[in-house]
């Protein structure tokens, strides 16, 4: 057990909670407490680390404390009564690794997320590690896109792919989340701005693709999840029309053109693709939540997250050379694909919006999205 001495004011706020009960002498446990270390502070001088807590996590970690607060003190380190050095979160993705996976982690650091999941890294010694973590609601699609990875792995593809829990399952449940741990794939993050890492990003994205050919699983679900009746879409006038018309579009271009079809990652973010500077590899972090639907639908989430068509000359050029989906498939397919990638943006944003509030993000994603829907 360790003490906090030395006090903190009783509505020093932290995100959207209270360190309400934090005073002199509280016992905390630091072996059940989290591994995501924050700022420096001094207790004495009423400094916290400052964040938001995830929702559906639960909150006391020893039956202590009302609010997700470790004041967690390196145990190499000994500081004088009063001074903590490191206050961090009781995070519950390491708490959920070590008790499930039976991994003790060094640090947990949040990556960047897309629509689908959210993820960390994960260090535990010299071992690296992707934490992926989904809504439990799509935990069938979720593990389809684990088996996916294996899939592909087998076929020679560099991705991360999960790694058993204690008790063999591919993911462990969380309340209503699912968790996933996957072997990181080593190498640095591609820039989507960068020329020669979208022709990387392009070509693997079409070997992924290729090589996914052949792909069965319970969980793979059809395409597409839109639903432009949903109660989220009254957030703004705007939307639910421009949502509707580009679902109308994309299922006619789906019925009316021979697209090629196979399983969909749902969300090639450039920085989910890793370089290998000694290799000259390169690699997949994680699969998304497997889908099958037209392949044109990845390239064209990639489009955008690279800037646009004229942006992503070299992206195209690298996959319309590697991937199954031809180039003039993509030339007919892209626009409406397009579309249609940013309703389900705008859906995103808005069913955000609608959990939580009108956070600035939140608010200009939709204005974006209505910008490019417009036109």
């Amino acid at each position: 057990m360790a003490r906090v001495s030395g006090g903190v004011h009783p509505r020093n706020r932290i995100g959207d909670s209270y360190a309400s009960t934090l005073g002199a002498g509280l016992p905390v446990d630091l072996l059940t407490a989290g591994m995501f270390t924050g700022a420096s502070a001094d207790l004495g001088g009423k400094a916290l680390h400052r964040g938001r807590p995830e929702k559906g996590w639960g909150h006391a970690f020893s039956g202590r404390l009302p609010f997700l607060v470790d004041c967690g003190v390196s145990p190499t380190r000994r500081l004088a009564p009063g001074i903590i050095a490191e206050v961090a979160f009781v995070d519950p993705v390491g708490a959920t690794i070590r008790r499930v996976w039976h991994i003790n982690p060094d640090s947990v650091e949040p990556l960047p997320h897309g629509l689908q999941t959210a993820a960390w890294l994960v260090t535990a010694g010299s071992e690296r590690y992707v934490a992926k973590r989904a809504r439990a609601d799509d935990r069938a699609q979720f593990q389809a896109g684990l088996a996916a990875a294996e899939h592909l792995r087998a076929r020679g593809v560099d991705v991360g792919t999960p790694v058993r829990t204690a008790d063999g399952a591919l993911c462990a449940d969380t309340g209503d989340r699912v968790l996933a741990l996957l072997r990181a794939v080593p190498g640095r993050p591609l820039d989507g701005a960068d020329h020669l890492d979208q022709q990387w990003w392009g070509d693997h994205l079409g070997r992924v693709h290729r090589m996914g050919d052949g792909f069965i699983h319970p969980g793979v679900t059809p395409w597409h999840w839109l639903r432009p009746d949903a109660d989220h879409l009254d957030v703004e006038p705007w939307l639910r029309p421009a949502v509707a018309e580009a679902v109308a579009t994309m299922t006619k271009l789906c019925v009316t053109d021979r697209l090629t079809y196979g399983v969909l990652h749902g969300d090639p973010m450039p920085r989910a693709f890793v370089m290998n500077v000694e290799t000259g590899r390169t690699g997949l972090l994680e699969w998304g939540a497997a889908a099958s639907g037209p392949l044109v639908y990845d390239v064209a989430a990639a489009v955008l997250y690279a800037g646009g068509v004229p942006a992503a000359a070299d992206l195209l050029e690298a996959y319309a050379a590697t991937g199954p989906v031809t180039r003039e498939e993509l030339e007919a397919a892209l626009p409406v694909t397009l579309r249609f990638r940013w309703a389900v943006k705008a859906d995103w944003h808005a069913r955000a919006v609608g959990a939580d509030g009108a956070s600035d993000h939140h608010q200009e994603g939709l204005r974006r999205a209505q910008e490019a829907l417009a036109g």
